[in-house]
């Protein structure tokens, strides 16, 4: 295990708490544990960058020491509440002190009893279902759910309420009935009143965030068990139980919650969210009878609590607002008081918008991301925006027809609004039309040259942005051309394409726009398909600005992962003002034996072979690809079972399979013929889905016997950064040897990543300026920064690759990475911690003869102790 030399000094050691994990932890899992618990109870913003390989039960270990800290800091924060009351009363005799923290203590307990008593109540309830097997689960039908109009026009046209709708807080979009109700019962700007329903709102909570990880977080975290917040001078003496079940709310989109099928079926998040707050509208002639309001106000306690006892997934609140007949996006925001950790996936935690339309408050809170090594792309991706010139023609003809139907209708504020639309559609279209004619295939655009046509500069695109959200203009036009084409029979121009939103797409496009700053570039890409067509896209360059509003809001912040290593880009990307010493830094070891893992770097084939260095200008080497196919072979002649071999890019997989499938030396057989006649041979192929591959690779690995002579496994060749690098399982006979072929930098002539690399050093030459260090200095170290971080992308990706095998402690298996680099401390520091201490040392200047040896022994020894042969 390494604790790199960034962690601060840890003010107590906890190495004596209780963590209530439900098994005998590991050593690893133990000091994972206290680090998180140290950096949570420090807090003061305070960031920890954890990294503990996938098998080590990484994500058990973040639930059993955040949730023990919350219950031990809940349960000292309130004796501090006690003792302070105390203290006002200090120039009372002491029997009167005494009785009132008594009658405080009391009424403590009582509170919390009640809670859990009425929770318990559900729980139970919940189980006789279950067990009864009449689990309700019905929906009205959709011609109870929304009430028809007299006027079918009315559903598509912009409201004459020339100004509008402000979004303005977790309750836009509801009526004023709506609005109201969820206000009397603890949300939006008015105060809750005392109620025998209310909850104990938690003041201090931990959001947890994942990438498609919900379902898993919450199965991880019905498997401890906590003791109850209450403090000790409160839980002394009573029959308070002593346990107390986790609060969790896990929260999603719409289009993952709605139950209204007349919504839910529009399929894309956009138009889900504007149909869903049209039918809250006011004025709206359509109502979705689902949405929390009075007379729902039982099923709305009965969610809330139902919610919090039952520690749900984001199908079970689903399923629960089905019985209930309530809008679980909606009363799920009335659990939120009562919850003591909220899930969240990371596009509802890493935009502002989306976190403000959900009432999340991040101030105070401790978030934890796991599954963190991706965080970098993730924000870059939430914030990108893509638009095609095809995309726009479309909306046009889309825009045209709304007109041609509403054009009359149009008056004042719309009238002029949406003729700025058509404008903005326009200028960008010719633009996007002269882009076809550029010499240069893709390249940067410079956005007054994107906005000068039409006259875009001159138009205020926030208002614009603004009354197209307010007004649901595209949700409005999308949805009547759907009607209109769906209506006649005879057109089949097909505008309206499920699944394709144009026009909010083009509002995508439009915020990014205007949010267009030093960290963000805008690129045209063309493409060559049925017709020439040209795509813009907006990408984040930095997620420093992006990344601030958590960072400078949260108590702490825990970034998670199996494969963090290299840390230096979290620092520097996400944390790059904050002192050193409020960032903990660890790299676990694993927890499997050490000879469950032998790792070798091989930098060439034998001594009169070109060495293996598969950079740019020297992959194309044709007696190298031979010679690769050769070790290769070597490796899957000893190797049992799966081997699963990560290239480059998909484009030099090509190249190497056409090699091996070349006659040479008049040898009758191929190397490919040569591998094939040894293992079962998969390939990952681009743009096609991995699923047949991967049932294919499996089956032949576990459904085969092994015969003499014959296929003895099989070999998947995949890329790194392709669809088998991650979240793939290849454990036990799935991967018992992982190889890697060379470092598969990005591409850095493409402009993203040239821009990228330019942002760096340029922002951060500015910055050791301003920090005093010369100017020559500052440059020098400024494009080093910029080659780390290219480096460190390079690498997260191989790290990701290796993490596929080995995932539980009794897994074991090879990683052989091929290439002479691997063989310098730069490229070696930049592995993560436990596969540095299984490589073999100076392994790269042995060979291959050395190596199949050595696989050989590692081999050997696995069968004979399965045998129980010594």
């Amino acid at each position: 295990m390494e604790l790199t030399e960034e962690v601060n000094s840890i003010a107590h050691e906890p190495s004596n708490i209780d963590f209530h994990h439900p098994y005998t932890p590991y050593e690893v899992q133990n000091q994972f544990m206290q680090t998180v618990y140290q950096v949570l109870e420090t807090g003061e913003g305070q960031v920890g960058i954890l990294e503990s390989p996938t098998g080590t039960g990484k994500s058990l270990s973040l639930i059993c020491a955040s949730l023990t800290w919350l219950r031990n800091h809940k349960a000292t924060r309130q004796e501090a509440a006690l003792q302070e009351a105390g203290k006002a009363y200090k120039n009372e005799p002491a029997w009167i002190v005494e009785q009132l923290l008594s009658r405080k203590r009391q009424e403590l307990l009582r509170q919390w009893e009640d809670r859990e008593k009425r929770l318990a109540s559900f729980r139970l309830k919940e189980k006789a279902q279950e067990e009864r097997g009449r689990k309700r689960r019905r929906v009205e039908d959709v011609s109870t759910a929304v009430e028809t109009t007299a006027d079918e026009d009315a559903e598509w046209l912009l409201d004459s309420d020339e100004h509008g709708v402000r979004q303005e807080d977790a309750l836009s979009g509801l009526s004023k009935e709506s609005r109201e109700i969820l206000e009397k019962i603890g949300l939006g700007g008015r105060t809750k009143q005392a109620d025998d329903e209310d909850i104990i709102e938690e003041k201090i909570k931990v959001r947890v965030s994942a990438l498609n990880l919900i379902y898993r977080f919450v199965t991880e975290l019905r498997r401890p068990v906590f003791p109850p917040s209450l403090p000790l001078s409160v839980a002394k003496g009573s029959e308070a139980a002593s346990t107390e079940q986790v609060k969790l709310l896990p929260l999603s989109s719409r289009q993952k919650l709605c139950i209204n099928p007349s919504v839910a079926r529009l399929g894309s998040v956009q138009a889900i969210n504007e149909r869903c707050t049209e039918l809250q509208q006011t004025k709206s002639t359509t109502r979705c009878s689902f949405v929390p309001k009075e007379e729902l106000l039982t099923q709305t306690h009965q969610f809330r609590d139902s919610a919090l006892a039952t520690l749900p997934d984001i199908e079970d609140l689903y399923q629960l607002g089905k019985s209930l007949s309530i809008c679980p996006y909606y009363a799920s925001r009335v659990a939120l008081p009562g919850a003591e950790i909220i899930a969240l996936p990371y596009p509802l935690l890493l935009q502002r918008s989306a976190r403000e339309a959900l009432g999340i408050k991040l101030d105070g809170n401790v978030v934890i991301i796991d599954e963190a090594h991706n965080i970098l792309d993730a924000i870059s991706n939430v914030h990108a925006a893509e638009l095609l010139m095809s995309d726009l023609r479309r909306g046009r003809e889309m825009l045209g027809v709304y007109v041609k139907r509403f054009g009359k209708k149009l008056k004042g504020v719309n009238r002029v609004n949406v003729g700025r639309v058509g404008r903005v559609i326009d200028g960008l279209s010719e633009w996007l039309e002269g882009a076809l004619k550029l010499k240069d295939e893709h390249g940067i655009v410079d956005p007054n040259d994107l906005t000068r046509h039409k006259g875009i500069d001159q138009m205020n695109i926030y208002e614009l942005i603004q009354y197209i959200q307010d007004s649901k203009l595209a949700y409005k036009i999308e949805s009547y051309v759907a009607h209109a084409e769906k209506a006649d029979e005879s057109n089949k121009s097909g505008l309206a394409k499920a699944g394709t939103p144009v026009l909010h797409a083009l509002v995508s496009f439009l915020i990014a726009l205007t949010n267009l700053s030093s960290e963000g570039r805008i690129f045209y890409q063309k493409t060559h398909g049925a017709t020439a067509d040209v795509k813009l896209t907006y990408l984040l360059l930095s997620p420093t600005h992006a990344f601030s509003s958590i960072a400078s809001s949260a108590r702490a912040v825990i970034l998670a992962g199996g494969t963090m290593s290299p840390f230096q880009d979290y620092k520097d990307q996400l944390f790059p003002t904050l002192d050193a010493t409020k960032i903990t830094s660890l790299s676990c070891g694993h927890v499997i034996p050490p000879g469950n893992l032998c790792v070798w770097t091989l930098a060439s084939s034998h001594s009169e072979s070109p060495p293996f260095e598969f950079s740019f200008k020297q992959r194309g080497n044709r007696e190298m690809m031979a010679q690769l196919g050769l070790a290769i072979l070597n490796v899957c002649n000893i190797v049992p079972d799966g081997v699963v071999v990560f290239f480059p890019s998909y484009g030099y997989l090509d190249e190497i399979v056409g090699t091996w499938q070349q006659h040479g030396d008049g040898s009758p057989q191929t190397t490919w013929d040569r591998l094939q006649a040894r293992k079962s041979i998969f390939r990952d192929t681009k743009g096609e889905s991995s699923d047949e591959v991967l049932r294919d690779y499996s089956q032949a690995i576990l459904g085969a016997r092994p015969t003499e002579g014959k296929h003895t496994g099989a070999l998947l060749l995949s890329v790194v950064g392709g669809k088998m690098s991650e979240g793939i399982n290849f454990s036990d006979r799935l991967g018992r040897c992982v190889i890697v072929i060379g470092l598969p930098y990005p591409n850095i002539a493409s402009p993203d990543w040239k821009a990228k690399l330019e942002y760096i050093e340029s922002t951060t030459e500015t910055r050791l300026t301003k920090e005093g260090r010369l100017r020559s200095d500052a440059a020098v170290q400024a494009k080093q920064v910029a080659r780390d971080f290219y480096e460190n992308a390079c690498m997260r990706a191989v790290n990701q690759s290796i993490g596929r095998a080995i995932r539980h402690r009794g897994d074991y298996a090879a990683i052989i990475l091929v290439d002479r680099r691997y063989g310098t401390d730069r490229i070696r520091s930049k592995l993560p911690g436990w596969i540095r201490d299984g490589l073999e040392q100076d392994s790269h200047e042995k060979g291959l003869g050395l190596l199949m040896g050595a696989l050989g022994r590692f081999f050997r020894q696995k069968v004979q102790a399965k045998s129980g042969n010594p």
